[in-house]
This record gives structure tokens, sequence and C-alpha cells, in this order.
């Protein structure tokens, strides 16, 4: 098939075009590269298969001469183009990220019905907020703050799927939506701001490991590779299973015992030091499952120890290739 991924070269956008290229498809990479790296897709350039498009979702897509229905038919889409670091969203950027979130929805639903192609949508865990239920199933409508530091993130989400099933509704478009959860791994930016990458790197250069309040609120941590199984399993599910439906690991830990773990796997001499919860930072968060498990047959497989011992050296050599001298030795 021939495949469009938009934020291609980011972090789960380049895993997941590794995916769909080890199964033969024919993949195109479209990224703006804002918060996405070339490194990221670099040896997949000369791949036949794989093609680059640099563009912003913002724009109109379907009249871009590499997207026109002449040039090419796009059987899937995968829409993943959004910041998704706090650090990114919460600061300069947040206005770029709501119109990433909803006019991008929009170009690529528009670009989906040029095309008869079926389009994925990535939405996020951040729908359901700060949860007053718990474990978070898809029914539960959220507890978002419309006006925090965190909203044109979370609101963004919301209105996208709102988008998503208005043109399935209306005018008939092929969607599916995911919620992602908590996910890490390689090929994830060292700066990207989210609890895993940030202790992984201040343990490797043998600083102490930042933990916001008193490190009890909880989180689930799904790796990459089970993620995308998901994703492309609800892909190629039945047509009239349009979601939502959560994806990520069921396997709930504190912040502190990710911090804990991390400093046993990285023995490099950092302790733990304690500052102020962030606004709307979320208290928990963990995935009901039940619908991926019925409706795609998907459960994660890959456990937090083992999903470490394959994303620490990852970013060791990030930090290398960076000129850090680390602590630890991977």
């Amino acid at each position: 098939m021939n495949i469009l991924v938009t934020g291609g070269s980011g972090f789960i956008g380049s895993n997941l075009c590794r995916r769909l290229l080890d199964e033969g498809h024919y993949v195109l990479c479209l990224d703006n590269n804002y918060t996405g790296r070339m490194e990221n897709i670099q040896e997949l350039l000369t791949n036949d298969h794989f093609s680059f498009i640099l563009a912003d979702v913002c724009d109109s897509l379907k009249d871009r001469p590499e997207l026109k229905t002449q040039a090419l038919h796009l059987d899937q889409i995968y829409n993943l183009a959004c910041p998704a670091s706090p650090p990114a969203y919460q600061g300069l950027h947040a206005i770029e990220t709501t119109k990433t979130c909803v006019l991008g929805a929009i170009n690529v639903l528009e670009l989906a019905l040029a095309h008869g192609a079926t389009v994925l949508q990535a939405s996020t865990s951040e729908v359901y907020g700060d949860p007053l239920v718990h474990p978070q199933h898809e029914g539960y409508r959220g507890n978002v703050n419309p006006n925090g530091i965190r909203a044109c993130y979370d609101e963004g989400k919301r209105c996208a799927e709102s988008l998503f099933f208005d043109y399935a509704r209306h005018l008939g478009a092929k969607i599916k939506v995911i919620r992602i959860f908590n996910t890490y791994g390689p090929f994830m930016d060292p700066k990207d701001g989210r609890v895993v990458s940030n202790f992984i790197c201040q343990a490797l250069r043998g600083e102490d490991l930042t933990v916001y309040g008193q490190g009890e609120q909880t989180r689930s941590f799904c790796f990459v590779d089970d993620l995308i199984a998901g994703m492309v399993a609800m892909m190629n599910s039945d047509p009239e299973f349009l979601g939502p439906v959560n994806l990520g690991n069921p396997q709930e830990f504190t912040i502190a015992q990710l911090a804990q773990q991390v400093l046993e796997m990285i023995p490099s001499g950092a302790k733990l030091v304690f500052k102020d919860l962030p606004q709307d930072d979320p208290r928990c968060r963990k995935p009901d499952i039940s619908l991926a498990k019925s409706k795609l047959g998907w459960q994660p497989h890959i456990k937090l120890t083992e999903g470490l011992q394959r994303s620490i050296p990852y970013f060791a050599q990030r930090l290398r290739d960076d000129g850090v001298q680390l602590k630890a030795v991977f």
C-alpha cells in the first residue's frame, strides 16, 4: 500500500515508518521538523520505498504536487503531526500546537477524502486531563482545564477527535481514532521533557533526578514497539470500528518507582531531588485496554525493565553525539 505518515520524522512517527517499510509498504513521511529530526529517518532515505516531504500540516495538503491523486493513490494516512513534548507546547509554541491539532486535522481529513484513504488520528490520554475515574476507559469524558498551560494540547486533541467523527458522520470519511498513553523508547528526543527521557538522561549525565511533588503521581509506560503494533492493528481493524481506543500499558508505577528503577540500571551516583508539582499535572494515568483486547486482539508485552534496557543505550549514544561526557558507561 501507499501510506502517508504525518509527523513521520518524530519519535513515534519514525518508529512507525520503519515498521511499515518492514511490511513492504511504500511510505511517505511528511514533517516540518519542528520537533522531528532528520537524523531519526536518515537511513530510511536510501530506501526506494520511502520518501520525505518537508511540509506543515497547517497548510493545505491535497494540492501539494507529491500528494495529488494524479500523482499517486494513498491507501492509508497516519496523522501523528503535533508537538507532544511539554516544553514544546507549554511555552511560546502553544498557539502553534492548537493550530496543528485543529487545522492539521482538517487538512489531513480533506486529503483522506480526496484519496478515499483510511485515516488514523493519534489522539492522547491527555484528553482525560487529571482524571476522576481510574483506570481511564474510552467512555470517560475527562477532567480537562480548558485554559491552563496544557490546554493547547489537551483541548486541541479533543477538538481533533470531534472533527474526525464529524467528517465520518457527515462526509463519509474512513477514520480510526486511538488514544496514546505514555510511550517511550529509541528515537525519543533527549530534550523531550517527558519523565522517562528526563530521568535516563539526568542519570547518564550524573545529575540528580528531578521528581515533581513527592513522586506519588502514577503513570503507565508503554514501550514504543508495543504501541506501534497497536496502531497498525487499529488501522487494519474492522472498518466499522472507528474508536476511540486506548493504547497503552496498564501496568502502573509511581514516578518515584520509575526514578528508583532508572537509578538501579544507571549507577552514576545520582539521587532524587523534589520540586513543586507543575500546574494541571495529572495525579494518575492508567489505561483500561479492555476494548483494545476485544476489538484488536492487542495488549503490550514489553515490561518496563526490558523497555528501559532497550532505551538506555540509545539515549547514551545521543548524548555522546551531542558531546556530553557521560558519568555512566553504556
